[in-house]
């Protein structure tokens, strides 16, 4: 396809693009032989062998030995699943395990046993789930706040079999709402009542993974409101006594459901994940004198546990390797006992594993977004390369570039890709469009390969050169860099991203900056429009979907993580809302009425502040939309369409 394809804005043009775009999908991928092998296993007088189907055809390779020949057999076992789950089970039910006590609870009011009533206290209620100690002495209940949690009310206007609009509810705690509290209480089979200390449980957030360790230890985690503080908590039934198995506290906030967790050992031991140190990262923990040790140190990051079995642990990693993309996942394994660890992946790029059935071999797929995948069959026992099962060849595959260069205060190195238009001329400057997400739970350029990067190679093929990068404020860095996004996550990233895409056309000049635009979805809409307020000297054009736009308006869980708990005047000098008096650019707003995940009055309440305020705008309000209906055929044709007119057409000058 030599030149780019133009949106045409006519009716029933939709089908024709998107087949366009399909077309030039089908072209990309048939450049590359081999991107992903469908592998199996197969085990033959006590031997495995790794089966898989490539362009050369069906084969087979021994994991003992490397040596391939020609398969002729069935289609294998398929990839070992690794499990992490901490794996505590509890007896739940009204009835004792040894069935000789039987729990009532009438209208969540009163729990009884016996001759014995205990009556919920005020504004509160019993919950109807049972955990009881093995031993039938003491039982578990939970004491639940009684509070209404906010409805978020949708009228489905066009439902597919009815004429008539649909009603429903969402139920759906916003940033500062007031909480169902959920606190376990331990009564004795004779009615004698113990409470967790309520010293170590203030302003909780959430009591859960509530389980019995032993006949005389309830265990559970406690995360504080707005996220300051993770505790592992321990109450014991014959003394009364709560106390601290071990915990996180942190000024600013702890990523709890990224970043921490626990997994009970051997010996009375705990695997503890921790940032403590600035940097995400395994201890073992003594869980009687609270003794902690370092697993694993340096400035690199543990990205998830994947195996806790015996005394390994298999664990995902990124930025152990200093002459690396930071962002790359590898593999490795750690014996906690030892502490030693051992890397199970070597190649510079992205690895994803799969595993024999019995766990001694492993392939290994690795991959940049500059470079094909290499599909290598490795030993578990060593890491060591058994065999190259194949090797993608890549030689007139289209691919992005990537540009390094140092944040606004010249710190660290900010990453990203930069991908051409179709029909790229080095002789013509093209309009600079960032695709944008800044959720400060991840991270979000690519590091594996594809050769098709779905709406982004759409906007590459409609004229436009496309940047996407990760600034400071997001995840997998260390903790002060994503720590930025304190209370500020207007910021986005934006210094760093304006310095890297300037420094990016120093040495493209094909790169037009008067021509600089975003677009973005969820978290990456709530940027979209904050660029457009706030940095409207560099970006003059964005479209913005299903947006976050007041941080007040959306879910508790994400929006108390950054912005913390009690609300103050941060959650306003955030809000694009507040803010739209600033928009000088141009604006494409569009929203699914029945988005779900972000409230869509987040989006209506923008459009009417821009109305107020006199601004001129684009907006689609999607009948039957769902969170990302910009993502939607239709609506993609519409931001092409979009973007195009406003950078005069979309093409080259």
């Amino acid at each position: 396809m030599a030149g780019a394809l133009v949106a045409q804005g006519e009716h029933g043009s939709t089908d024709s693009l998107m087949e366009g775009f399909r077309k030039l999908a089908d072209e990309r991928r048939a450049l590359v032989k081999d991107e992903r092998l469908s592998v199996t296993w197969e085990k033959r007088e006590g031997a495995w062998f790794c089966l898989f189907n490539d362009s050369q055809g069906k084969a087979e390779v021994s994991c003992a030995d490397g040596s391939r020949a020609e398969r002729k057999g069935g289609m294998g076992k398929k990839s070992l699943k690794l499990e992490s789950k901490s794996g505590f089970k509890d007896w739940s039910g009204f009835r004792s395990w040894d069935q000789k006590h039987s729990v009532s609870i009438e209208k969540g009011k009163t729990v009884s046993l016996g001759d014995w009533k205990a009556e919920a206290p005020e504004g509160w209620i019993w919950d109807k789930r049972i955990q009881w100690s093995k031993n039938s002495r003491f039982f578990q209940i939970t004491r639940v706040r009684d509070v209404s949690e906010r409805e978020v009310h949708y009228i489905r206007s066009s439902p597919k079999d009815s004429l008539q609009p649909e009603h429903f509810i969402n139920r759906y705690p916003k940033a500062g709402d007031e909480l169902r509290d959920r606190v376990p209480v331990i009564f004795r089979i004779d009615g004698k009542k113990m409470e967790i200390d309520s010293k170590m449980i203030e302003n909780p957030y959430s009591i859960s993974k509530v389980h019995w360790l032993d006949e005389n230890r309830l265990r559970f985690e406690f995360i504080e409101r707005g996220f300051g503080k993770y505790r592992l908590l321990e109450l014991n039934v014959e003394t009364g006594a709560t106390r601290v198995v071990a915990e996180e506290v942190d000024e600013k906030f702890i990523h709890v459901f990224d970043k921490c967790g626990w997994w009970s050992l051997a010996g009375g031991k705990i695997l503890w994940r921790s940032e403590r140190d600035g940097w995400s990262h395994l201890y073992l923990i003594d869980e009687t004198s609270g003794e902690r040790k370092h697993l694993t140190k340096g400035n690199w990051v543990v990205r998830g546990i994947n195996q806790v079995k015996g005394d390994e642990v298999i664990f995902s990693l990124s930025g152990y390797h200093a002459d690396q993309d930071p962002y790359q996942k590898h593999w490795a394994t750690l014996n906690w006992r030892s502490g030693k660890m051992m890397m199970l992946t070597e190649g510079d790029g992205t690895h994803d594993l799969q595993w024999s059935p019995d766990g001694s071999s492993y392939v290994d797929r690795w991959s940049r977004p500059d470079h094909p995948p290499v599909h290598e069959l490795r030993r578990k026992s060593d890491g060591k390369l058994i065999a190259e099962l194949s090797r993608a060849s890549g030689k007139d595959a289209i691919m992005p570039e990537r540009f390094v260069t140092k944040d606004r205060e010249g710190r660290y190195d900010i990453h990203g890709l930069i991908w051409k238009p179709v029909g790229f001329d080095s002789a013509k400057k093209y309009p600079v469009v960032e695709n944008i997400y800044a959720g400060p739970h991840g991270a979000f350029v690519p590091k594996d390969w594809r050769s098709w990067h779905g709406h982004i190679s759409e906007m590459t093929a409609s004229g436009f050169v496309v940047v996407k990068l990760d600034g400071r404020g997001t995840n997998y860095r260390g903790k002060e860099f994503q720590q930025f996004a304190y209370k500020n996550l207007k910021d986005s990233g934006f210094p760093d991203r304006k310095k890297w895409i300037s420094e990016a056309a120093e040495s493209r000049p094909w790169m037009d900056l008067e021509r600089v635009g975003l677009y973005g979805g969820s978290a990456g809409g709530q940027s979209t429009l904050a660029a457009l307020l706030w940095h409207p000297e560099f970006y003059k054009v964005g479209a913005a979907d299903c947006g976050c736009h007041d941080n007040r308006m959306d879910k508790i869980w994400w929006n108390e993580q950054w912005m913390d708990w009690p609300l103050d005047e941060s959650y306003a000098a955030n809000s694009n809302t507040e803010h739209v008096k600033l928009l000088k650019g141009k604006l494409f707003l569009s929203v699914g009425e029945v988005d779900t995940n972000v409230d869509p009055s987040s989006t209506m309440q923008v459009v009417d502040a821009l109305i107020r305020a006199d601004k001129d705008f684009e907006f689609y309000h999607v009948p039957n939309g769902r969170h990302g209906v910009g993502e939607s055929s239709y609506m993609r044709r519409k931001r092409i369409e979009f973007f195009q007119r406003a950078f005069g057409g979309g093409l080259t000058r």
